[in-house]
This record gives C-alpha cells, sequence and structure tokens, in this order.
C-alpha cells in the first residue's frame, strides 16, 4: 500500500511539475479542432475547424494562386520560429529558411493563413498540437507544421492523398516540430493524422492517422487522441512503418503488457491533462449530451454519433462556449448582490481573465493556477469551420467560415476556395504593423479586450450586433450559392468566382466597419463604469 501511495504521489507531482513547466508556453499551443462526417451534418458537409489559439501567430489571410512551375524548379521551405523581442514591437512568429526541395509541375490555389487551412478542390486541414515526448523532437529536416500544412494545400485533392503525402515527405526531409494532429477532410470524409518527431538527430517521422465515421463526430484539444490501431482496417487507419518499432526500441510499448496505443506509446503526458481532457468532453457535452459522459475522464471514444445533424450554427455555438452554466464556469464565485438581495455573478466577471485577475479571484481548476481551460479564450488569433460538399462544383463547395480574435466575441464570414483575392485588411498582420486600422484583427481584437472588462452588460451589445449579422449570413448561403451556380451554368466559372469573390469582401469590409463601430459603441456607452 505504501509503495502504492508513494507511486501516485510520485506521478502526481511529475505531472504537475510538466505542466508548471509549460505555463510560459501553453498560450503557443493551444488550439482545438471539430471535425464531422457528411452524415453526421445536417446539410450532408464534411467539417474541419480550428481555433489557432497563439498571440504570436499570424494575423492575415491571403489567396495564393494556383502556379504552373517549370521542369527542375525547387520550392524553399521555412521554419516558423519566434521572434526575437524587439523594443515596443509585438511577441510574434518569424519564417527562417531551412533548405529546399523540388517543386510539383502544378500547384493548387490555397487560403493562406497561419496554418494553410483550404484549397480550391475541397482539401480543408485543421491542426492542434500535443507536443508529445521531448525526446522525440528532431532538428535534422525540412518540414514544420504550418509547412506541411502548405505542402498539402498545393499537391493534394483527397484526405487519403494528403496523408500518403505527408507520410512520404516526412520520410524522405524530416519532421521538425512538436507533436501535431492535423484534421483532414475533403468532399467524403474526415481523418484525424498525429504526427511526432523520429528521435533527437534523426530524420523522418512517426504517425498514425484514424477516420471518423461518416455519421460521427470528433475532437482533437492538444491531446493524442489515437490509441489502438487496426492494421487490417485500411479504411479507417493509415500509418507509418515505424509507428511501432520506435516505441519498442525505446521501451514506451511491451507486447506483454497489452495492445499497442499511439497516445500512450508517444504522447502520454497529453492524456494526463485536463487542460485538454475537458475540451474534449465539452465538445462531446454539447453535441452528444444524451451520452452523460464524464468530465473527469482520462480517455474518451475517439469519435461519438451527435444527438442531430450538426449544423452551422451547432459549430458556431462550439467554439463560442466557455462552459456557461456548467460547474467548470469560472466566473461562478465572483458575484454580487443585486437590487432584489439575489446573489449574481458580478457584470465584472468574465471567462477571460488573465493569470493576475485568476489570482486575484483565487480561480482554480482543470489547467490548475489558470483556471479552466475553455474552447474560446481571449488568445484566439483567428478560427476556422470549413465545409466540403461533394454535391457542389468545387468553385462552390469549398468555403472557409472565418473568424478573427476570440470567437465568443466574433463573427465568421464565408471565404469560398474559389475566391480570387480578399479585402486589404484581412491580408495585413497585425502583430506586425501594432494597432492599426489597417489591420482586421485589430477591430476584433479591441473589441474582444473591451468586452471582457465588464463581460456581463457588454457582451450582450456584442451578441445584438453579431447574432443577427451571422444567422443572416447563414441564411443567405442558400441564395448565394444558387447564384454562383447559375452563373457557373450560363456565363463560365469567371463569372461564379468574380461574383463569390465580391460577396466574400463584402461580407469582410461589412464585419470590419461593424466591429470598430461596435468597440466605439461600448467604450462610450460604459464609460466610467469599466
Amino acid at each position: 500500500m505504501l509503495k502504492k501511495i508513494g507511486f501516485i504521489f510520485v506521478f502526481t507531482f511529475f505531472t504537475l511539475f510538466l505542466f508548471s513547466q509549460s505555463f510560459t508556453t501553453l498560450e503557443d499551443f493551444q488550439c482545438t479542432s471539430v471535425t464531422v462526417g457528411k452524415k453526421a451534418s445536417k446539410d450532408g458537409s464534411v467539417m474541419t475547424s480550428h481555433s489557432d489559439d497563439s498571440h504570436r501567430s499570424r494575423t492575415d489571410i491571403s489567396v495564393e494562386p494556383a502556379k504552373t512551375h517549370p521542369a527542375g524548379s525547387m520550392q524553399t521551405l521555412y521554419k516558423r520560429t519566434t521572434a526575437k523581442p524587439e523594443k515596443n514591437k509585438m511577441p510574434r512568429y518569424e519564417n527562417v529558411e531551412v533548405g529546399k526541395i523540388p517543386q510539383v509541375k502544378e500547384t493548387y490555389q490555397f487560403l493562406n493563413s497561419a496554418y494553410p487551412c483550404l484549397n480550391e478542390v475541397q482539401l480543408a486541414i485543421g491542426e492542434s498540437t500535443f507536443s508529445g515526448r521531448p525526446e522525440l523532437r528532431s532538428d535534422n529536416g525540412l518540414i514544420d507544421c504550418p509547412c506541411l500544412c502548405m505542402l498539402l494545400m498545393q499537391r493534394c485533392s483527397t484526405a487519403r492523398e494528403a496523408i500518403r503525402t505527408a507520410g512520404e515527405l516526412l520520410k524522405e526531409y524530416g519532421w521538425i516540430d512538436a507533436g501535431e494532429c492535423l484534421t483532414i477532410a475533403d468532399k467524403n470524409e474526415v481523418w484525424h493524422l498525429e504526427i511526432v518527431g523520429p528521435g533527437k538527430g534523426k530524420k523522418g517521422a512517426v504517425w498514425a492517422a484514424q477516420r471518423v465515421p461518416d455519421d460521427h463526430i470528433s475532437v482533437n484539444a492538444n491531446a493524442s487522441r489515437i490509441l489502438e490501431i487496426d492494421t487490417k482496417n485500411k479504411d479507417y487507419f493509415m500509418f507509418s512503418d515505424n509507428v511501432f518499432s520506435v516505441a519498442e526500441e525505446n521501451n514506451w510499448y511491451d507486447k506483454s503488457q497489452g495492445a499497442f496505443r499511439f497516445a500512450y506509446a508517444y504522447a502520454p503526458e497529453s492524456r494526463a491533462m485536463l487542460a485538454c481532457r475537458r475540451r474534449e468532453w465539452r465538445v462531446f457535452d454539447l453535441l452528444a449530451p444524451s451520452l452523460r459522459l464524464d468530465p473527469n475522464s482520462e480517455n474518451y471514444p475517439f469519435s461519438v454519433k451527435p444527438d442531430s445533424l450538426v449544423t452551422l450554427d451547432d459549430m458556431v455555438r462550439v467554439f463560442k462556449d466557455y462552459y456557461e452554466g456548467t460547474e467548470f464556469d469560472m466566473r461562478k464565485n465572483i458575484t454580487v448582490t443585486d437590487r432584489d438581495g439575489k446573489t449574481v455573478i458580478s457584470p465584472f466577471a468574465n471567462p477571460f481573465m488573465k493569470v493576475d485577475e485568476l489570482k486575484l479571484h483565487k480561480v482554480n481548476g482543470g489547467w490548475h493556477g489558470l483556471g479552466e481551460r475553455a474552447i474560446a479564450v481571449h488568445f484566439t488569433v483567428y478560427a476556422t469551420i470549413i465545409q466540403c460538399r461533394d454535391f457542389l462544383p468545387d468553385e462552390v463547395g469549398g468555403v472557409c467560415w472565418f473568424a478573427l480574435d476570440n470567437v465568443a466575441s466574433s463573427i465568421y464570414i464565408p471565404i469560398y476556395g474559389s475566391v480570387t483575392d480578399l479585402p486589404d485588411t484581412y491580408k495585413t498582420c497585425g502583430r506586425i504593423t501594432g494597432f492599426s486600422k489597417d489591420a482586421a484583427w485589430w477591430a476584433f481584437n479591441r473589441l474582444g479586450t473591451i468586452t471582457a472588462k465588464r463581460w456581463g452588460d457588454m457582451h450582450k451589445v456584442v451578441d445584438d450586433v453579431w447574432n443577427p449579422l451571422q444567422t443572416s449570413y447563414f441564411q443567405q448561403q442558400k441564395k448565394i450559392e444558387k447564384k454562383a451556380l447559375s452563373l457557373l451554368k450560363n456565363e463560365g466559372k469567371s463569372a461564379a468566382i468574380n461574383y463569390l469573390t465580391r460577396y466574400t469582401n463584402d461580407c469582410g469590409i461589412e464585419v470590419v466597419e461593424k466591429a470598430w463601430l461596435t468597440g466605439d459603441l461600448i467604450w462610450t456607452t460604459f464609460d466610467g463604469r469599466w
């Protein structure tokens, strides 16, 4: 018994030690991705998604056009690294050239965000980092996660092709990043691809991919999720040829101890973190509440069948969530007495408190001194919900719903995979400019920052602006796409693409203007009260 108690103490201490060592970097490596099979969505879309929750990431998004490359062309690869701190400059990433690889003859057009996310033939990618064992990380290679996303966007048209291509590229040129999950969707299916390095000084990668059943949803929230790999089921699993051997060579897996589980072999610490697991629970709790899953479980099913078919509204609700109405709502103990003598949550209590505020209010939770790690966070740079649809031509079928900054105080606009340009403010990186009306991100960052100061009252004003507009964008989607299809049929591809480009740009310009005006409104209305 004493040995058992001692083991539990040591394991708990070690877990907390690892967690404490991550306090300075957790904000850099926090993303959530939710995936939806085509029979699990209301309209038959395959969906992937991503919230890029790092305030060092690029805030800009642009269209990288399709290209034809001369024989013998080379492609320069860059590694994302933390930029050297500069006085009066914002923390940010920068790209450093690491090498070149042969270019392919033709590359697809794609949306070039911090993690390239959708191409013209409806291949879509979401992302979530899970770190993995530190001894797996190698600097002997050329490809990090944003680079891999770009290469797959340029070269691939289906999820399976993307996974095979990723495996080939990483084997030849090497993975130089932490553990990553890419949620890769096409017009028919969606997969989760989990990648770790091959070990210090080695070139290559270790990876496994699992398909989400068509009538299921899944999630990755910064923890490895793939457990047992059914090597005989090629329709649902793909994996690298070293996926078992690397674990065996390092004594991370012993056949005599039971089935091989990818997550426990290569990223066991991720399964110990409530900050990750509780988001997994919350996604399933919101979309499949009848399962009544335990919010403290160590593992959840890789995927589940939702209680009802998932809509875009459902996806937005997930990404705006901060545990409101649950025991994990960080505001619940920050109360005041109202005019009727009732104890209510203070209007100053907000779910996006900074570290000092959390200490002030003695908030603790699954993220320890950082409270609870909700899906919606103040350090989101941008977020995507991407629809891929086999019942529509590529010019219309692929659409990236794109939001800037904290989703809880933001709005998604449609960016079709075929559009040829975006508003200038969306193509401007706010991390480089500093506060500027030239960058769309600042309109939403300012709005979100102000709103959090008196969340209980201010967010209602913001919701009154965004909710009707978001509903209108969703409701008029069929009308817009019907018009695009008519143009495609009667006037040709260019006419349809030009129409969608104008529509996307109109939406982008509209929401940026409203974000600035709404920020002005709440600043004026609540002056002296925040």
